[in-house]
């Protein structure tokens, strides 16, 4: 059995005691839940604060992204020890939102400018080695646009990606990390993957994985599905097969929707 994973994503949103007092009040309603792992992924200034306001309970602590090497001229940026000496053991690697792929364009901006963060699938490759060597447990993310999905390119874009985060990495059986199916198209729009369809896209991904890395590795890895996803939707994604759970953004920045998002990943172990 593969334990499920709850994971947070608040993107650019709280200051620090704003990220206390939402991490508390997660800890309140699900910091004694047994049968699933949680994670709260604050912005990086809010790390620290949010690994001290979760102390004793068994939610851990991610970081929204890193950069591959250990220090140096890197204005911005954040390193794996950084993360690590903050007292988070998780990152984010490649969300779409990093990627430069965006689902829906906001009005004013143009793609050339959302496309400002620019991770790639070397890139992501490459943090994804530095962070399983630093010892973080990394959530790498895929996803098609829903032009790629209209095309009935879907699963050769999320192979391609999948196939690029092994590249280079060996035996992975034991490698510890999670992969995130995310159709760009969902994420933050309200729509949602159909739950057969979300469940056949990470089949897809897992069939992926027994490819390049054995199906040892394959039946270990855990996949979270994510986009869009809420306390009305969330009982029939877990009840799916290949589906270990979710990364949530929207319904994670409220401790009720976020709890019973829990709730329904520990009714599924």
């Amino acid at each position: 059995m593969r334990t499920p994973i709850m994971a947070g994503n608040w993107k650019m949103n709280k200051t620090n005691e704003e990220a206390c007092e939402l991490a508390s009040a997660v800890k309140e309603a699900s910091g004694a839940v047994t049968g699933t792992e949680i994670v709260l992924c604050p912005p990086a200034t809010a790390l620290s604060t949010v690994v001290g306001c979760v102390e004793g309970s068994n939610i851990e602590v991610g970081a929204q992204n890193m950069y591959w090497e250990d220090s140096g001229a890197f204005t911005g940026e954040i390193s794996a020890d950084m993360i690590k000496s903050t007292g988070a053991q998780w990152v984010i690697l490649g969300h779409s939102e990093r990627r430069g792929r965006f689902g829906v364009i906001e009005e004013g901006f143009t793609e050339e400018l959302q496309k400002v963060f620019g991770d790639t699938d070397a890139s992501v490759n490459t943090k994804l080695k530095k962070a399983l060597a630093a010892g973080l447990k990394p959530i790498a993310c895929c996803g098609e646009l829903l032009s790629e999905r209209e095309a009935g390119n879907t699963d050769e874009v999320v192979a391609g990606q999948v196939k690029a985060m092994f590249e280079g990495l060996g035996d992975c059986s034991s490698a510890g990390f999670v992969i995130a199916y995310e159709p760009v198209w969902a994420i933050g729009t309200g729509e949602v993957c159909d739950g057969d369809e979300a469940d056949r896209v990470c089949g897809v991904i897992r069939s992926v994985v027994a490819e390049v890395a054995g199906e040892e590795a394959a039946q270990a890895i855990r996949i979270l599905y994510g986009g869009s996803v809420k306390p009305d939707n969330v009982e029939g994604l877990m009840a799916k097969e290949n589906i270990d759970g979710g990364l949530v953004g929207g319904a994670s920045m409220k401790a009720d929707s976020f709890a019973a998002l829990i709730d329904a990943a520990a009714a599924s172990a």
